[in-house]
């Protein structure tokens, strides 16, 4: 695999066209990286009856992770790696899926706190066509969680907030482990201003208020103790952008999306 420092344009990208893109944003992870993209690879391999590749979306990292990033590239044809030079891992991931050709998209973070046995039923209904955008929630009925009390009261605060200020109706925003499909991102993306944890916040409100179909799936999930997330300064950048998007959401194009996605006339078949 070609291994580049920005963005791969549509020219740019000379392999076979991948079933699905798992994106994984990571910021100086050269401890993890190595084992869990291998771990992942594998995994995949084993499961899915279609192609896929793994994108190693590196946003500025300071210490080892690109040249391991570069060398796994090299190795593994199905491992492909990118480098932005700013920091953000909303931005990598935007970055990655806008330039992805696979019709579907995923991200999941990389120390793999979530139970891989979840891929296939999170990715299934959007390669079906059956939905647009599915995320892995650790709230969900069913699901089983291991993370400390103080993690659990904020995850579970904050989705409560989301609720009374936006309206919001899916289960957890901040699960690491998502997947939409390309149309409905390309669509979803350029609207998405937030480069940082916010982002998946963003997406989540924007598609439902877009009236796109979100499947979520209940996740096995395995917290992290060394995870780098500063939870007081991620807190006060979502209520900054929960702020932001209750003053933009009116001028979103919103219904534009919708029927560019075929969904205004779906809503119209099933009343008639």
């Amino acid at each position: 695999m070609t291994v580049i420092a920005e963005p791969p344009t549509t020219a740019e990208i000379t392999h076979e066209r991948p079933v699905l893109d798992v994106v994984v944003p990571v910021y100086n992870e050269q401890d993890d990286l190595e084992n869990s993209v291998r771990r992942l690879r594998a995994y995949l391999a084993a499961v899915l009856p279609f192609s896929f590749r793994i994108t190693i979306a590196d946003n500025a990292s300071t210490d080892g992770t690109p040249l391991i990033a570069g060398r796994l590239a090299v190795e593994l044809s199905e491992v492909t790696a990118v480098y932005l030079a700013q920091k953000g891992r909303g931005r990598a991931l935007k970055s990655a899926w806008l330039n992805s050709d696979a019709t579907v998209l995923a991200y999941m973070d990389v120390d793999l706190s979530t139970d891989l046995a979840a891929f296939l039923p999170l990715i299934a209904p959007l390669v079906s066509g059956h939905s647009d955008l599915a995320i892995g929630s650790r709230l969900k009925r069913g699901s089983r969680v291991v993370r400390g009390p103080k993690r659990e009261f904020i995850s579970r605060a904050y989705n409560l907030i989301l609720r009374a200020t936006l309206g919001a109706k899916f289960s957890d925003a901040q699960c690491g482990f998502k997947a939409i499909r390309a149309d409905a991102a390309r669509q979803l993306l350029p609207l998405v201003e937030d480069t940082g944890w916010f982002f998946d916040t963003e997406l989540l409100v924007l598609a439902e208020r877009a009236k796109l179909r979100t499947h979520e799936v209940a996740v096995d999930w395995v917290d992290d103790p060394n995870s780098k997330v500063d939870i007081v300064a991620t807190a006060k950048a979502d209520l900054l952008g929960i702020a932001r998007m209750r003053r933009t959401l009116p001028a979103m194009p919103l219904a534009r999306i919708r029927q560019s996605l075929g969904r205004e006339a779906l809503t119209q078949q099933v009343l008639v």
